[in-house]
């Protein structure tokens, strides 16, 4: 396997295809691309139509790809002006199954499995007929609209068709209105839907998924709740346990907690000690000061573990350090991985106050490799063995052949 990754920040769209499509067929030399994925900024939304013919001319392989508010390339993030990213991969022994999907293909709720599975193999795919298990079982890059697509619904049915498949991957952002934003797939361009890319073969993919939160207070059970309503915590409502917490923190915690509080949810029921990575960040929607109560981002259950949590820069960056240590802690080895990453537009410079926060962190813990990503309007990675949609979160997938596992 071998990567490599471009950015370019000329203002012409076709000379910063150009760069970036020489620079990556200079560091392939003769191994050619399987897959090529590109990011392009808004500031470029004019040529979007162009995009597949200027990559396609220059560089063979499956094209995925979409509209970013910032792009991320070379290990640098682009925010806030024109750019350009994208990352080849020569990819061995792996095979690409591409395809689009429209909301309304999704399959009803109570859909069989294989209604799903049916979604993600392209007509007259060689494959078409075979069964995704043992050694086939794919991995997804998958790459949304955020104005078309249901994609709680979308993940929830893939992690019910391919459950132990990794799915990676964030919602389009650039537009902030429907069929702005521009998908690629193929030498198609979609202003609707998903498009993804099923991978299996020859290859592991790692996440660290990083949603920029720190726990207060100590883990709690509910004890009532009705749907995303919180009812009450350990038999008491959420008023009483946020007012003892409030007292307990510092000031500039108690100032923090008035405008980023959140609610992280244990997802495995099975966590009896919860520790880093194992909580769901959701959004405190509302509050109801008569019942104490609070409104949930998320469907709740009687039963889940829950606990507080703070975000801010400091508190975001530890996060991350945190994640990526923990990691690396399991030794992988990545002679010839490349790494995607998709990270919240409300990241990078507009939470750090200097660009390039997140790339720099992970090329410190993680090492030197090929990095590319954008700025997502959601971003999509796991979370206790789901598949979810996140906030404020940096997602990366690291791809790495089978040989290259960790700890070997």
């Amino acid at each position: 396997m071998k990567w490599s990754s471009a950015i370019s920040e000329n203002p012409s769209f076709d000379e910063a295809v150009a760069e970036c499509a020489s620079k990556i067929r200079d560091e392939l030399g003769d191994s050619s691309p399987d897959m090529v994925v590109a990011f392009v900024s808004a500031h470029h939304a004019e040529r979007y139509a162009e995009l597949a013919g200027l990559v396609e001319s220059r560089l063979p392989g499956v094209l995925i790809g979409c509209s970013g508010g910032g792009v991320i390339g070379s290990g640098r993030e682009v925010e806030q002006r024109p750019g350009f990213a994208m990352t080849a991969v020569h990819m061995p022994g792996v095979h690409l199954t591409p395809f689009h999907i429209e909301d309304d293909a999704l399959p009803d709720g109570d859909a069989a499995p294989d209604a799903w599975r049916s979604l993600v193999v392209s007509p007259g795919d060689a494959d078409a007929d075979r069964e995704w298990d043992g050694d086939k079982v794919p991995d997804f890059v998958l790459l949304a609209d955020p104005f078309s697509l249901r994609g709680d619904r979308l993940l929830m049915g893939l992690d019910y068709a391919f459950p132990q498949s990794v799915k990676i991957g964030g919602l389009a952002s650039g537009a902030n209105h429907p069929g702005g934003n521009a998908l690629y797939l193929g030498d198609k361009m979609y202003g609707s839907g998903v498009v993804g890319v099923a991978m299996h073969g020859d290859l592991v993919v790692d996440t660290v998924v990083a949603q920029g939160c720190r726990p207060i207070g100590s883990p709690m059970t509910v004890t009532e709740c009705d749907r995303n309503a919180l009812l009450e915590l350990d038999g008491r409502t959420p008023f009483e346990v946020l007012k003892d917490l409030f007292g307990d923190l510092s000031d500039t915690d108690r100032d923090l907690a008035q405008h980023s509080l959140f609610l992280g949810v244990v997802m495995d029921e099975l966590k009896d000690s919860p520790k880093l990575g194992d909580y769901l960040i959701r959004n405190i929607m509302g509050i109801d000061p008569q019942k104490g109560a609070l409104t949930i981002g998320d469907v709740l259950k009687e039963g889940q573990m829950v606990q507080f949590h703070l975000r801010d820069a400091a508190t975001s960056a530890e996060d991350l350090a945190a994640m990526l240590d923990q990691y690396m802690s399991a030794a992988p080895t990545f002679s010839e991985a490349g790494a995607l990453l998709f990270s919240c537009l409300g990241r990078g410079a507009m939470l750090y106050g200097s660009p390039d926060h997140d790339t720099d962190m992970f090329r410190e813990k993680v090492g030197q490799m090929p990095l590319t990503g954008f700025f997502c309007n959601g971003e999509i990675g796991p979370v206790g063995g789901s598949t979810y949609l996140h906030g404020y979160t940096s997602s990366f997938g690291i791809f790495r052949p089978k040989g290259a596992a960790q700890g070997e």
